[in-house]
């Protein structure tokens, strides 16, 4: 009988321990895996983001300190940019960023494609008299800039791009 229960301890014992081991061998996998999909969704999110937020503290150190001077428009860049003035409850806006992005790949070296969220810099909305949101300032070089409004589709957006900013046609 001792001989019995002793088997049973054991046999019982090797059991806790054999499941608690495939367990572990499970979370551990569950953890692994979890971490490869993180790293995944990040680095597909770096590379698809190429349009830059802006805040306005941004706004006059890179596209126009319009405060130091107020009578002449005096571009900053090294190369021409569009600026998106949105919104995240936009719905015109939400069809527009994603054009905005494959726009920001494609012309990677040739403009910068800026992001204002107008809830956020409502100060830098009403400096520039944002009524209607999408809004959005092509700035050449050397030039004057020219606002935009609505949602256009891309083939306009490369069209103003190459006539305007990049001086193609």
């Amino acid at each position: 009988m001792k001989t019995l229960t002793k088997t049973l301890l054991a046999a019982a014992l090797i059991l806790v321990v054999a499941s608690c081991s495939n367990s572990n061998q499970k979370e551990r996998l569950k953890e692994t895996e979890t971490k490869q999909l993180t790293n995944t969704i990040q680095n597909s999110e770096i590379k698809m983001v190429k349009t830059i937020k802006l805040t306005r503290a941004d706004f006059l150190t890179k596209v126009a300190n319009f405060e130091a001077n107020p009578e002449k428009w005096v571009y900053l860049g090294d190369k021409p940019c569009i600026i998106d003035f949105y919104a995240d409850w936009c719905g015109p806006c939400k069809m527009v960023a994603p054009i905005l992005e494959e726009l920001a790949a494609e012309y990677e070296d040739e403009i910068y494609i800026y992001k204002v969220d107008t809830e956020a810099e409502q100060q830098l909305a009403a400096e520039f008299g944002i009524r209607s949101i999408p809004s959005l300032l092509f700035c050449p070089m050397g030039e004057a800039p020219q606002m935009a409004q609505g949602a256009l589709p891309k083939e306009a957006f490369k069209q103003a791009i190459e006539e305007v900013l990049l001086k193609k046609s």
